[in-house]
């Protein structure tokens, strides 16, 4: 049972260093106004940001389903 938690503790790790660099991300884009950002090259992650809630939403009761699942696994992680 130990490596299982230690496995969830680095999944959660990996979890939020990855949000972190998509909001980053996020912010550098707006800041930069699309330009080439060091380390990110041109990043087009507003617009992916978006088609993934737009496909999302588009699916109707399914994709506020997803969002709801993947809500409550992130809020119950710890």
């Amino acid at each position: 049972m130990d490596i299982l938690k230690t496995v969830r503790n680095w999944a959660a790790a990996l979890a939020e260093t990855v949000i972190s660099l998509l909001a980053l991300g996020i912010v550098l884009q707006i800041l930069m106004g699309g330009a080439a950002i060091p380390f990110f090259g041109e990043p087009r992650i507003i617009e992916t940001v978006t088609g993934h809630i737009n496909s999302l939403g588009g699916e109707g009761i399914v994709g506020l389903v997803a969002i709801w699942v993947l809500y409550s696994i992130w809020k119950a992680r710890k």
